[in-house]
């Protein structure tokens, strides 16, 4: 076989069924009622079970033991489906290629013998009715295809190979591979060797059409139309299509094998037509002419469906379908023709059968078919018969309604056919009045409902094959009112407010309340933060915290219960501060000003009283106010004059709107715009100068800023002149970034004063000047060296150096201060104090931190902007001997009242350590940080404190050299005031946190 697939999931399955399942070509799953198309004509149809074939076969049909063979155009084919009945499934086919899958493989074929530039056709011999194939050619093996161009052609209509002139190239064998739609396996055919004769070429000839389609061709809606055109020909002719209505090809249509072909997806009835061919060459042209007509197989507009019916009311099913031509519809019952009889008719595809008994069951197809197909819907219809049933539609229990409404009874048992009905409230029986309406489905209405129509309502329905009954109870209650509603309200932005809601309702009834902001559900618990229920359960007033701008609109209060519902509504106004104003545009601008205009924003119902204009710049921090003209804008104005803005300068302006709540927010930045520039207003400030080198006068300033540059090209004019002089000096400095400017001439003298001031420019012209101020030129170092120089020891690491200070006129300029420097007595420079430096006009200097007992040597030398002079001439000092490392020891101390003793031993002096003048007693409360001395000669002192808090004591003795080492710290507690006179007390030491006594 070329190629089988199998039906899988036929459901029910069949009842006489072999083992090996159905193969039905072109079909995966099917159901009953499935229409299955046939891609390979009318070839024959193997199936592997027992069917039933309608109409019966004739003629080529055979049975082969269990197998069943249709040879000739088939019938339709009728499966068994068990309990459900049967159903249709309509002309399956399966597609046979033995006899040429055995002939491809065993004939020879023989040499085509052409000259070379003649054409030349090589036949595939495609087998008779095989269905859907495709075709290539080999090449002399595989796999080596023939590529199509405009002198090469394979045909999909025929097979066949076509070459429009014959090269010597071309020389070979051919194969022609055939492959079928339902299979990957592809048959190859015998090869054709292709030769050139010797007998000469062949000459130029117009073109032969071997290739064309039909004159006319059927084509379905929204398939793929395929025409192929080809010519031999010498020279190899060109290729080209048209519409002969000179409509233009739209862009789906496209043109393949080197206009071999033309392709057409998705046909539609707007591409029907006449098409032509026309192949040319320099020899002359022909053409193929075809027209393409439209068609369309049938397709479902409705469909039938299951239904259940009541034994004597009328079915009517609508079958609709699609089509050109317009489909014919015919009907099946369980596979038979369906008899068109008094009660049975089909009108337009409709099928109605009235008077339903219960031998009208079963399975029902409707077909609907043109020449161009067949489809097919199938519905199942089950007529039915019963006594009435409330079991699954039973009447409700209880149904409350307010007095005053309108309230309906259901009544809708299960019954066929339909029943009877008759109402009771208690035990007596209902009829019709101006309230009460017995309603043509079974229900009863009662019309403005009374407290006495409260009680039992009963349904009886009855139908000959028997009765059933359903009651429900009726409770009328009171209306819900709202007694107290929200009302129309203004408030602020910021402000709380609350909305009432309070009613009057039936106390049977459960109430509940919701809000509606502008028509949506308002959520409390997700907006917690603005709203809130308060009042009880009994109320649903609304509060609304920190009100915003966003919260005006209308608010609705709806009021519910399990009868009725009451809503009231009310507008909530709030005002704010307004919005922003729109489009801010510049209008016009000139070099210090600025038109400036706007459109209004929202008010935000509070009128709009001013606007004020602010402005930034590339230099500002941020938005400032900028001055206008008006100096107050009102606020139905909507254009101002911005004044005092800085020439040459890039300006975005907002504007602000402000009522009586407050200022709003600032509207969008306008486009930024430059002014126009003016000739510089602003000169330099804190111009100055000096120092320098030898003959140098150096001039500073600070550098204008640029926004006060007014322009482009901006610089300085730099002038000076000797003090006492009148013609001035220029220069000019481009650059706006320069802060200096240093004028270098040997005539310069040292410290010489100069008039000097600093102008502007840019490109439109000269600015002012600065005030004219005082420099003076480089100065030169001192020539003079300080004189007087002393130095004295004042004690173990401190020295004082003193000197006599230089003259001004022998200065040589301003002097800073002066340079001492330091030196061992061996010569060798004091590594931590070799430069001190005292400033401005001092005349000593206490240097600190020397080594004790060693000869310093020093000099003294003065130092102006220019550098340092010379030296004084060596002077020298000795530290002292350094004090006693030995602490006093053994202090004792009492107290008698508020008088301390204290009492030491003395210090002794080693040879190398300066000799004892005194002692220091340091004292103070552990409170404070503050020390108190007491200076003595003796090694007792008497100190008068006030014992309320604790005291911290020590002593040093103090020497030429220096203090010495600290006592212990003693601690003398507050406690000690309540001891007793001429109490001796050891002394308390605090070491490191330990108390010791002694």
């Amino acid at each position: 076989y070329w190629h089988l697939w199998q039906l899988k999931h036929l459901l029910p399955p069949p009842k006489k069924c072999w083992t090996t399942p159905c193969v039905i070509f072109g079909v995966s799953c099917a159901r009953p009622g499935d229409a299955l198309n046939n891609p390979c004509g009318s070839f024959p149809l193997r199936v592997s079970c027992a069917p039933k074939i309608i109409p019966e076969p004739q003629g080529g049909s055979a049975h082969r033991g269990a197998e069943l063979w249709l040879s000739d155009a088939p019938g339709t084919l009728l499966l068994e489906c068990g309990p459900g009945g049967s159903f249709l499934l309509e002309k399956i086919h399966i597609c046979f290629l033995n006899s040429y899958v055995e002939s491809s493989r065993t004939r020879m074929r023989s040499a085509v013998s052409v000259r070379e530039g003649q054409g030349v056709v090589l036949l595939c011999g495609t087998p008779p009715r095989a269905g859907e194939l495709s075709f290539a050619w080999i090449f002399n093996e595989y796999p080596s295809f023939v590529q199509e161009d405009s002198r090469r052609f394979v045909s999909q209509e025929t097979g066949h190979l076509y070459i429009a002139k014959v090269e010597p190239s071309d020389v070979g064998n051919y194969s022609c591979v055939v492959t079928s739609r339902a299979s990957s396996s592809p048959v190859l055919g015998s090869p054709t060797p292709l030769v050139l004769r010797t007998d000469g070429v062949m000459g130029e000839y117009e073109p032969k059409i071997e290739v064309q389609f039909p004159e006319t061709l059927a084509a379905a809606k929204g398939s793929t139309v395929k025409l192929e055109c080809f010519a031999l020909g010498n020279p190899v002719p060109q290729i080209n299509w048209r519409r002969t209505d000179g409509l233009p090809f739209p862009s789906k249509i496209k043109l393949r094998k080197s206009n071999g072909m033309i392709e057409i997806p998705n046909f539609q009835q707007e591409d029907a037509g006449l098409y032509e061919c026309i192949t040319e060459n320099s020899r002359g042209k022909n053409i193929a002419r075809g027209r393409l007509t439209y068609y369309a197989k049938p397709h479902w507009l409705q469909t039938i469906k299951d239904v259940e019916v009541a034994v004597e009311d009328t079915l009517y099913w609508d079958c609709r379908a699609s089509g050109k031509p317009k489909p014919s519809y015919r009907w099946l019952k369980n596979g038979e023709q369906l008899a068109i009889e008094g009660r049975i008719q089909i009108e337009n595809g409709a099928l109605t059968i009235s008077n339903l008994n219960l031998t009208d069951s079963g399975r029902y197809q409707c077909i609907a078919e043109n020449k161009h197909g067949v489809i097919s819907s199938s519905a199942e219809l089950r007529v039915v018969a019963s006594a009435p049933d409330f079991s699954k539609s039973p009447m409700k229990k209880l149904i409350q309604v307010q007095i005053g409404s309108t309230v309906d009874f259901e009544c809708k048992p299960k019954a066929f056919p339909k029943a009877k009905y008759s109402w009771k409230k208690g035990g007596e029986q209902l009829h019709e009045n101006e309230r009460v309406t017995l309603l043509k489905d079974g229900g009863l209405r009662i019309a403005n409902v009374t407290k006495g129509d409260a009680g039992s309502y009963t349904c009886l329905a009855t139908n000959q094959f028997g009765a059933a009954r359903g009651s429900t109870s009726l409770r009328v209650t009171e209306p819900t009112r709202i007694t107290l509603a929200p009302s129309n309200m203004d408030v602020t932005v910021g402000e709380s407010v609350v909305l009432p809601c309070q009613v009057q309702h039936d106390p049977l009834l459960d109430i509940s309340f919701t809000w509606y902001f502008n028509g949506t559900l308002t959520e409390l618990q997700r907006d917690a933060s603005h709203f809130e229920k308060v009042g009880g359960s009994a109320s649903g007033d609304l509060m609304i915290r920190n009100i915003q701008l966003k919260h005006s609109g209308k608010y609705v209060c709806m009021v519910k219960t399990e009868v009725d519902s009451v809503a009231s509504a009310a507008e909530l106004i709030v005002r704010g501060s307004p919005g922003p104003p729109g489009q801010v545009r510049v209008d016009e601008v000139t070099d210090t000003t600025a038109q400036i205009s706007w459109q209004e924003g929202t008010d935000n119902h509070s009128p709009v009283t001013t606007y004020s204009i602010q402005a930034r710049t590339p230099f500002s921090v941020g938005w400032q106010r900028a001055t206008t003209v008006p100096d107050v804008i009102d606020g139905k104005t909507f254009t101002s004059t911005v004044v005092d803005l800085n020439p040459w300068v890039e300006y975005e302006f907002r504007v602000v709107a402000s009522n009586k709540i407050g200022g709003g927010e600032p509207s969008l930045p306008s486009e930024k715009v430059r002014t126009e520039e003016a000739v510089p207003e602003i000169p330099p400030s804190e111009v100055s100068g000096g120092g320098g080198s030898r003959s140098e006068l150096v001039i500073t300033w600070d550098p204008v800023p640029e926004e006060l540059q007014n322009g482009e090209g901006f610089g300085y004019v730099v002038a000076f002149r000797p003090l006492g002089t009148t013609t001035w000096i220029q220069t000019v400095v481009t650059s706006p970034d320069t802060p200096r400017y240093v004028f270098r001439n040997e005539s310069i003298l040292p410290f010489s004063p100069y008039e000097v001031k600093v102008g502007v420019y840019n490109n439109k012209g000269e600015g002012p000047f600065s005030a004219v101020t005082t420099v003076f030129s480089a100065e030169e170092e001192p020539s003079t060296a300080p004189s007087g120089v002393s130095a004295t020891s004042l004690s173990s690491s401190a020295i004082q150096v003193s000197w006599t200070a230089i003259p001004w006129k022998m200065s040589n300029g301003r002097l800073l201060g002066y340079e001492v420097s330091l030196y061992w007595n061996n010569g060798q420079k004091e590594e931590s104090s070799n430069r001190v430096k005292a400033a401005g006009n001092e005349t000593s200097i206490k240097i600190t931190g020397l080594r004790s007992n060693l000869a310093y040597f020093t000099a003294v030398r003065a130092y102006n902007s220019a550098g340092a002079g010379p030296f004084s001439a060596t002077v020298n000092a000795t530290t002292k001997k350094p004090p006693p490392s030995q602490p006093p020891g053994n202090v004792v101390w009492n107290v008698t009242d508020s008088r301390v003793i204290l009492s030491w031993e003395e210090v002794r002096a080693m040879d190398n350590e300066s000799e004892v003048t005194g002692y220091k007693v340091l004292y103070r409360t552990s409170s404070q940080s503050r020390v108190e001395v007491l200076s003595t000669a003796r090694t007792t002192a008497e100190l008068w404190l006030q014992l309320k808090d604790d005291y911290l004591i020590e002593v040093r003795a103090t020497t030429e050299g220096g203090d010495g080492s600290s006592s212990e710290q003693i601690l003398i507690p507050r406690l000690a005031s309540r001891f007793s006179h001429f109490c001796f007390v050891f002394a308390s030491f605090v070491d490191g946190g330990k108390n010791k006594k002694k």
